[in-house]
């Protein structure tokens, strides 16, 4: 054999263009991940410093240009004036202190209109080059669209805060932060089955685990549902002792507003117990997946991803436990939202690798 035949049979082949189309589109969708996830760490610390109200305006085009000049300035801190919140809390804040406020609200709302052009530009480029098979097409503009929904569910959410109450509804920041997770989720669970397997087919070995690992995934949502409630009505602050609070393992008042089904979402004593209860719940359920999934024929991703995911839930309940001990300091806390998605990440990844395993001897 001639070294030229040998170099010939020897080369590794090149992808193939749909395969190369699909890896590039997957590496963009991961991309508006990791600024989703950007995007709900920074508004985690917009919403521990006060900064959320200080944009009392939602302007998605002319609002992208801040305030350049000291009359603009004092417009834009005129406005903050007439806020219940600068009334009740912030009376004796001044330009200076304002700005501080603005900046990471600002930013908070940058970032969201970047990760729109981020999507939108690349989107319409593949798509007038031919490169979204069809299937797709019709996931991406839905993803488009829910991203346009959580700007607008974001300023919802603000506007809730700037008529009687200087603090936002419970209800709507748990709305907004379950959104981002959701759209987050979806992305993911695209771009992963753009670099797996055209056509999965599910091993019936697993059904079992990979039912289990879609109820993982369910309570880690929940947790996080839960969680926003925590934040929005900064139950935090309260019952700083663990594991009981203040000495008992159910709060006082548990059970005292009225209809009974309101303390579930607007008593702070009742949801801080549900937060530790899920949590609780987590520990069990996961350390079950755990223990069931090291029995299992499992392929090496798969396997070590629940690793991971045991390891990520230690963590962020060490955080949890930190945090509410620590009464909420805002570096700590901000960590603990990250640590959220984390875990959310890898457990949408164990239900994606679990629906496309195959068993190893």
């Amino acid at each position: 054999m001639t070294d030229l035949a040998f170099a010939q049979e020897t080369r590794p082949e090149k992808p193939a263009p749909k395969a190369r189309s699909q890896r590039a589109i997957a590496i963009w969708l991961l991309l508006c991940c990791a600024m989703i996830f950007a995007m709900v760490v920074v508004g985690g610390i917009t919403r521990l410093t006060h900064s959320g109200l200080s944009i009392v305006q939602w302007d998605p085009i002319v609002g992208a240009i801040p305030p350049l000049n000291t009359a603009q300035w004092n417009k834009a801190f005129h406005l903050y004036q007439q806020t219940p919140e600068f009334r009740d809390v912030n009376s004796d804040m001044d330009l200076s202190q304002f700005k501080s406020i603005f900046w990471m609200e600002y930013a908070h709302r940058l970032l969201g209109r970047s990760i729109g052009l981020v999507f939108l530009l690349p989107f319409l480029y593949f798509l007038a080059r031919g490169r979204i098979e069809k299937p797709l097409v019709p996931k991406l503009i839905a993803m488009f669209v829910l991203g346009g929904l959580q700007g607008a569910l974001g300023w919802y959410m603000v506007s809730s805060g700037l008529i009687h109450n200087p603090h936002v509804s419970q209800y709507r920041l748990t709305a907004h932060l379950s959104l981002a997770f959701l759209i987050y989720a979806f992305i993911l669970w695209v771009a992963l089955d753009l670099l797996g397997p055209t056509v999965p087919v599910p091993a019936p070995e697993f059904t079992r685990l990979r039912r289990f690992s879609y109820g993982v995934t369910a309570l880690v949502f929940l947790m996080v549902i839960a969680g926003g409630f925590v934040a929005g009505l900064r139950a935090g602050f309260i019952y700083n002792t663990f594991p009981m609070m203040n000495g008992r393992w159910l709060p006082l008042g548990m059970f005292a507003l009225h209809p009974l089904w309101r303390n579930f979402f607007a008593n702070m004593g009742t949801v801080q117990f549900d937060h530790r209860i899920i949590a609780y719940l987590l520990v069990i359920v996961i350390s079950s997946f755990w223990f069931m999934a090291r029995r299992a024929p499992l392929p090496t991703r798969p396997r070590i991803a629940i690793h991971l995911l045991l390891l990520m839930l230690a963590i962020q309940i060490s955080l949890g436990i930190a945090t509410l001990l620590l009464v909420v300091p805002t570096p700590l806390a901000a960590t603990h939202q990250a640590g959220a998605l984390t875990l959310f990440t890898i457990a949408v990844f164990v239900s994606h690798a679990m629906r496309n395993a195959r068993p190893v001897s």
